[in-house]
């Protein structure tokens, strides 16, 4: 009975808490879903101040409602996103379309994805004024600035007209007055804690992208991507051409030459045709070691035979810090996605031990549903960030091509832990 009296007490004593927060809330919720019926409303006061006997009374007041609509649709949907995901934890994704670059042609002129301008600045005016009039989103936003003062709006009042109604009643004479005042105050008590949710489910249901525009988005997304895996593999062939002229193509090109005046020399200079044979062995032993070291930096042989677990064990055994790798059990990914993840690695271990300046690293491997986790921790001095067109960006867009994720946590002074995320089967 005590326990039982004492979880009363403790609810009985939260409620006002609840009820201050949900008062708080419903405020807010009221003060933006009444922004667009706050301007209907002064536009039909307009046109009653106005009079009815002007032929054009009515314009006035159409073009408010019309440009003050148009004008605070997308304000208050924003607001609302950034309030249910304030108080709900519930991101809503946005859905707007983003504008491509503008760019100069070799003839002058700028075109900005719809048309050709002759200066830069006519070329973003455009732009700008298409995508407000081609996006879907837009369209989206001015559906809910006309639902959602009667979905989550007038919930919402209910609170602080309660609060009103009893400041007025409790402060006028008679009993009438009284009670009206009292009943409004418990009913603003009663809903306060309530009446702001209303704007959750409206706002998941009229503010979350259309199909379309979902499909839109992905395909945009699956173009960048494409994009960066063209120009990834692009530059890995240029490495390796790179790689064989400048190395092992050179020695070999060296042993034929040593081979050819060796051969010449065997009747004639036996000791200086044995030499050269030697030369030439060493020079073979360096261009195998040479190819084996580019196929090894391409995909390590270590990774086809072991896995990703082994494969990194041995990546943090030739590290310049002290790695740890740790992993609930071995797993066999797709080949594509554990090449993704060790070269990943590596480039975090790089950029721990030349730009972070760390001693120690742990590395995590995790098998979570529907994907793998691997998550890379140093003690390095921190301040890691994505920057267009860094490190970290390009690793997050190779990622990116097997629908993977990088989250980076890095303040100053560090630690510094990066988690990638890659969705795929493993066994």
């Amino acid at each position: 009975m005590e326990t039982a009296g004492g979880g009363i007490v403790g609810q009985l004593g939260s409620w006002p808490v609840r009820a201050g927060v949900g008062f708080v809330r419903a405020c807010a919720v009221a003060g933006v879903s009444m922004l667009v019926p706050a301007v209907w409303a002064g536009a039909v006061a307009l046109g009653i101040w106005w009079g009815a006997a002007n032929p054009w009374s009515w314009l006035a007041p159409v073009l408010l409602v019309c440009l003050g609509t148009a004008a605070l649709a997308r304000p208050v949907c924003r607001a609302v996103r950034f309030l249910v995901a304030r108080w709900t934890s519930t991101v809503i994704p946005a859905g707007y379309r983003q504008a491509p670059p503008v760019t100069q042609l070799s003839t002058g002129y700028w075109w900005n994805g719809f048309g050709y301008e002759r200066s830069r600045r006519d070329a973003l005016m455009d732009q700008q004024w298409r995508l407000r009039v081609t996006d879907p989103a837009n369209r989206r936003d001015l559906r809910f600035a006309a639902i959602v003062p009667f979905a989550a709006g007038l919930p919402a009042c209910v609170p602080p007209a309660g609060v009103a109604l009893a400041a007025v009643g409790l402060g006028r004479e008679g009993t009438a007055w009284r009670v009206a005042g009292a009943l409004g105050l418990v009913v603003a008590i009663a809903a306060a804690p309530y009446a702001w949710r209303c704007i959750v489910p409206a706002a998941v249901r009229f503010l979350r992208p259309s199909p379309a525009m979902a499909l839109a988005d992905r395909v945009d997304e699956l173009t960048a991507q494409r994009a960066d895996a063209t120009v990834a593999q692009a530059a890995e062939i240029r490495r390796i051409e790179r790689d064989l002229h400048d190395g092992a193509q050179a020695r070999l090109v060296l042993l034929g030459l040593s081979l050819a005046t060796a051969e010449k020399l065997m009747e004639t200079d036996p000791e200086q045709a044995r030499a050269l044979m030697r030369e030439a062995r060493a020079g073979a032993t360096a261009s195998l070691a040479e190819l084996r070291e580019l196929v090894r930096g391409i995909n390590p042989p270590v990774l086809n035979d072991r896995g990703l677990v082994d494969a990194l064990r041995a990546l943090a055994l030739d590290s310049p810090l002290e790695a740890v790798v740790t992993a609930d059990a071995p797993l066999r990914l797709e080949p594509p996605v554990e090449s993704a993840l060790y070269f990943a690695v590596a480039e975090l271990l790089t950029n721990a031990a030349k730009h972070a300046h760390a001693d120690r690293a742990r590395i995590s491997v995790a098998a979570v549903a529907n994907g793998v986790t691997v998550e890379v921790e140093d003690d390095g001095r921190g301040g890691a960030a994505v920057q267009a067109g860094g490190g970290l960006d390009g690793l997050r867009r190779r990622l990116a091509v097997f629908d993977g994720t990088l989250e980076i946590t890095s303040p100053a002074g560090g630690p510094t832990r990066v988690r990638m995320m890659v969705p795929c089967e493993s066994s």
